[in-house]
């Protein structure tokens, strides 16, 4: 069983940063892939990231592309993945999820992913 919780969410006025967090409790995090996905009210989720087991690999959303970067952090047990959001837009508002995969390779599908956090809210104010 693998509990994530997300963090990092809040208000930003568009250009802006934020950097999302999610907390990993798994015995092997090193043996998941980990991946970003957001919901907008009123559309269905969608991806915007994800990250290889290692960390050597990553795939981003057209959308997001440039703007967002996702990372790991494997050693000491801190079992953390962050979003790091630049250049943030009003269409980026949205509740977004940190989402893990049983998979040594990223995983960009939802339905692959085995394990899902509560989310955290991202508003970009115009």
């Amino acid at each position: 069983q693998v509990q994530l919780v997300e963090s990092g969410g809040g208000l930003v006025q568009a250009g802006g940063s934020l950097r999302l967090s999610c907390a990993a409790s798994a015995r092997s995090f090193s043996s998941y892939a980990m991946g970003w996905f957001r919901q907008a009210p009123g559309k269905e989720r969608e991806f915007v990231a994800t990250i290889s087991w290692n960390g050597r690999s990553t795939y981003y959303a057209d959308s997001v592309k440039g703007r967002f970067i996702i990372f790991r952090d494997n050693a000491n047990a801190k079992n953390m993945v962050y979003l790091q959001m630049g250049s943030l837009k009003p269409e980026d508002t949205a509740v977004y999820y940190c989402a893990a995969a049983l998979s040594m390779s990223y995983v960009i599908r939802d339905a692959e992913y085995d394990y899902w956090g509560l989310g955290t809210q991202v508003t970009v104010s115009s």
